[in-house]
């Protein structure tokens, strides 16, 4: 054996080694999460029982949690806060049946959960965590852009039940839009003068974070992507690619009312793309004017007659209100 070969072969041993420790950590830290999970379900789960073998009203319950966390505390450590045991509590409330409960999911993860009243909401959200394998800020952000109720708006009383219960399915163009858009996260003040090349500039910087608002599947191409006819130039303002549609989304930004020239030039593009670009397994790309406003009968007009994916959606530099969305969804619902 050659001393290159050998050291060679060292090294495959080394990494092969490391593949084996990072496999294991994993393993057991998802082992001591589900024991920890376990348990407290099984905490949350006793104490309830003891109040309602008791009949114990919320103002004696009140005094309980109190004597509780104490007790617990001081027998078995700092694990054991007011707000700890409460939220042991409020764990089995939620989840009273012990296989509703994903081993997928962290005790951090269901703190967030118990804290969503509406169960459709909160069903939704424990699916997108799971297929999309959100992180603690990851689903916090999503939470407090109320993604749920955002997606739920495009929909009928069906597609929201089956939303909630199975998580969002991207199927057609029509899944991987949402209304409006929420870009909190580019820090750009409410009232601030901002250009257009500001504003793509500042998604750019934030790319990361543009991706989990778009949601799963894309992945970024390039950005004033150009389109050439003979001398006169053209530039699509973002390019993605799709991976579950197959297909490339081209986004233009407008800082203003999104017009009817804006949906116009679009369409261009998208024509562009399907017989400049497209590879024959592509499907037909899929374009989005996002803009600050839109006229919703011009738009309405505007898109008469347009054979291609074609969506204009608004978007905004603040977090929504969500109880005002909450109440849109349950009319819907109803």
């Amino acid at each position: 054996m050659t001393k290159l070969h050998s050291q060679q072969n060292y090294k495959n041993l080394i990494q092969d080694i490391g593949l084996i420790l990072k496999q294991g950590k994993r393993q057991a830290y998802q082992a001591v999460n589900n024991i920890l999970v376990k348990t407290y379900w099984e905490v949350g789960k006793r104490i309830v029982e003891f109040e309602q073998d008791g009949k114990i009203t919320a103002e004696y319950g009140t005094e309980l949690l109190d004597k509780l966390a104490q007790d617990l505390k001081s027998q078995f450590g700092k694990g054991f806060s007011r707000r700890n045991v409460l939220d042991m509590r409020r764990f089995y409330v939620a989840y009273p049946k012990w296989q509703t409960v994903s081993a997928e999911l962290s005790w951090s993860h269901y703190i967030q959960f118990i804290g969503i009243d509406d169960k459709l909401a909160r069903s939704f959200y424990e699916k997108q965590c799971i297929k999309e394998k959100w992180s603690i800020r990851e689903l916090n952000r999503q939470k407090n852009s109320a993604l749920f109720e955002r997606i739920a708006l495009s929909k009928d009383k069906k597609g929201i039940l089956k939303m909630s219960k199975k998580g969002q399915s991207i199927k057609q163009a029509e899944d991987i839009i949402k209304e409006p858009y929420v870009l909190e996260f580019l820090g750009i003040p409410e009232n601030h003068k901002y250009s257009e090349k500001e504003l793509e500039q500042k998604i750019i910087d934030n790319l990361q974070m543009f991706l989990l608002e778009l949601g799963k599947g894309f992945t970024f191409v390039k950005r004033q992507f150009r389109i050439s006819f003979k001398e006169k130039h053209f530039y699509v303002d973002l390019v993605f690619y799709h991976r579950i549609l197959k297909c490339f989304v081209l986004i233009d930004l407008k800082i203003n009312e999104i017009n009817h020239t804006d949906i116009g030039q679009m369409n261009m593009y998208l024509n562009y793309f399907t017989k400049e670009e497209n590879e024959n397994d592509d499907n037909s790309p899929i374009g989005i004017v996002l803009g600050k406003d839109k006229d919703e009968i011009k738009i309405e007009y505007a898109l008469g007659g347009i054979s291609n994916q074609l969506f204009v959606s608004k978007y905004q530099l603040y977090l929504p209100k969500k109880e005002e969305l909450e109440e849109e969804v349950k009319r819907l619902v109803k």
